[in-house]
């Protein structure tokens, strides 16, 4: 099998790297600095240079990826905040969220998404339960969650221009890695363990055509009721 693992160089994206490496899996992973490509390298991954935030650097993705079947591709990139709606998002907060988490998946999904159709396989992005409108309680990480509201909408929007391919949004759990702090309730190996047996318990090769046919899904499976 075939894994492209964007935003790979810590946390989630490099346990997602190292537990598909341990299961024989071929995995193309991507980091934005030397540092990074270093890990990745380290641990037997094929590297790629990419910065999702930059649509220059993404540009040439699909050039890159040229020739291959990927039988799964996970967008993991994201960055978080955890301002609220008592004070307005500075222009600068605005942008780094947005085009981390909502421009880089529109800039790399025409980009990758053609491989995932030439294999038939998964497309899944890592999304948020602050994301899911219909369960939003208080403005905490207010420009978090309206970003990952938006990324699910590019998703669904997106899923019926490549019928081969199977997208879905997942939710990791709240996870003990940089941006979910020590605190958080699951390790970083229980989640992806469970994100991995997620996806190969939802492996579909059946032709999507709309929202309620893209999976949105918490890491153990479970679906989110509504959006």
């Amino acid at each position: 099998m075939n894994v492209l693992v964007i935003g790979a160089s810590r946390g989630i994206g490099l346990e997602l790297v190292r537990q598909y490496l341990d299961a024989g899996q071929r995995v193309i992973a991507t980091a934005r600095d030397a540092d990074g490509l270093a890990r990745l390298k380290d641990v037997g991954a094929q590297t790629i240079q990419l910065d999702v935030a930059d649509p220059a650097s993404v540009s040439g993705l699909s050039w890159l990826l040229d020739g291959e079947k990927l039988d799964l591709a996970l967008y993991v990139a994201g960055v978080f905040s955890t301002g609220g709606a008592i004070s307005p998002p500075t222009q600068q907060d605005f942008d780094v969220m947005m085009h981390t988490n909502v421009l880089g998946v529109m800039q790399a999904l025409p980009q990758v998404a053609p491989w995932v159709e030439e294999a038939g396989g998964q497309f899944a992005f890592l999304s948020s339960d602050m994301g899911h409108i219909g369960d939003s309680r208080s403005s905490r990480g207010w420009l978090y969650k309206v970003s990952k509201a938006a990324l699910n909408m590019a998703v669904v929007a997106a899923q019926p221009d490549y019928p081969r391919a199977q997208f879905l949004l997942l939710h990791p759990g709240w996870v003990q890695t940089d941006m979910g702090t020590s605190a958080a309730a699951l390790t970083v190996q229980d989640s992806v363990s469970a994100l991995r047996q997620t996806l190969a318990k939802h492996k579909s090769s059946k032709t999507i055509h709309g929202c309620d046919d893209v999976p949105y899904l918490q890491w153990d499976g479970r679906p989110f009721a509504g959006w």
